[in-house]
């Protein structure tokens, strides 16, 4: 199981929670940083990189890294070159999104990892298949896919996306939604056994600038993270823009492919708030009803407000070198979010349901 994985299973969890009056996303910023560089810097010996972090949007992070928690360790980059497979009679890429990742010197790598990256896209990635090619001393290609590919569009390629004599290229063809992630996932592999990863840096970086709303399944506009952040543009972004083109003021921090932390620049408008429910079809009862404290709150005047809460567990977990979230809690909970030493949850009598005015009305 990935790390991510299970840090997101952990139930319980301790934060360094912090909000600010009058502040905007880069006074998060700039007091976080100072924060988490000193506290790495004094409890590790390992190297942190200079802040302040670098802001990478979240339409960047997916496609140069295929996620929005980039380990920026990893050397490889994502680019796209779809355009160029258009004019390229390839079958299997045909109406698909092309996606490649260069590796500088690849070429003269064995045949071991382009056969073993094949094996882990096929059966780790679900994928269907990984193409890839190696660039020779003349850059013409050598590869399964090579006689495909004409010399413009080679040429193409190779002078767009810096890949030179002596390079190899690993291909992601899928449709939107789904090659981001296996393009992520290919990196991040190919990171490890290559031995790009330099496990004795912290790289930390913010990821800004995320889609405000998403569209789902059964096509209706939703929240596409904290309905209660501000909307970049605020009432006239609401009013004016497609929602699916809205940004929010929301930020991840990501250090080594770890989120540590989510944050927001908070809606404190209420108009803006109304506005901003109505675009993911909800209506000023439901925000009275659901919401009612906060909503009825900001009547009588809020100040502009932002805040994030880093999680102390994932911290210690970086600093102290280990693996699993399981490692430096006191009482781990289980797949289940049960506490095996506590024997929680368990059952109640109905004494106590009783004296917190709790019925159950269980059919047999």
């Amino acid at each position: 199981m990935k790390i991510q994985e299970q840090i997101d299973l952990h139930g319980e969890f301790y934060q360094l929670d912090m909000e600010m009056a009058f502040a905007n996303q880069e006074d998060v910023f700039e007091v976080m940083e100072e924060v988490l560089y000193n506290t790495f810097k004094e409890f590790s010996k390992k190297k942190i990189a200079e802040h302040p972090f670098p802001r990478i949007p979240y339409k960047e992070a997916m496609l140069k890294y295929g996620t929005d928690k980039p380990d920026l360790r990893n050397p490889l980059i994502i680019q796209d070159v779809t355009d160029i497979f258009e004019r390229v009679d390839l079958k299997v890429f045909n109406g698909k999104i092309v996606r490649i990742i260069s590796v500088p010197k690849g070429a003269s790598e064995s045949r071991t990892l382009f056969e073993g990256m094949t094996d882990f896209a096929i059966n780790e990635c679900k994928a269907k298949g990984l193409a890839w090619l190696k660039v020779n001393d003349d850059r013409t290609l050598q590869g399964p896919i090579a006689k495909f590919i004409g010399d413009e569009e080679r040429e193409e390629m190779l002078r767009r996306t810096n890949t030179n004599a002596g390079d190899a290229i690993f291909f992601i063809a899928e449709h939107e939604g789904i090659v981001e992630k296996l393009a992520g996932e290919i990196r991040a592999e190919l990171g490890k056994r290559l031995g790009l990863i330099d496990e004795n840096i912290y790289k930390f970086c913010w990821i800004v600038d995320f889609p405000m709303y998403e569209r789902v399944d059964n096509g209706k506009i939703e929240f596409g993270h904290n309905p209660f952040s501000m909307p970049q543009g605020g009432l006239e972004a609401l009013e004016t823009k497609n929602p699916l083109d809205i940004l929010a003021y929301q930020y991840d921090i990501v250090c080594n492919g770890i989120e540590l932390s989510s944050g927001a620049v908070r809606n404190h408008d209420p108009e803006i708030m109304i506005k901003a429910f109505e675009k993911a079809g909800y209506s000023k009862e439901v925000i009275d009803k659901k919401f009612s404290a906060l909503f009825n709150a900001f009547q009588y005047g809020a100040p502009p407000h932002a805040g994030i809460a880093p999680g102390i567990d994932r911290m210690i977990m970086m600093l102290t070198g280990e693996e699993s979230i399981r490692e430096v809690v006191a009482f781990p909970m289980n797949s289940k979010a049960q506490d095996l030493l506590m024997n929680a949850p368990g059952e109640v009598t109905k004494k106590q349901l009783d004296e917190i005015h709790i019925k159950l009305d269980i059919k047999k």
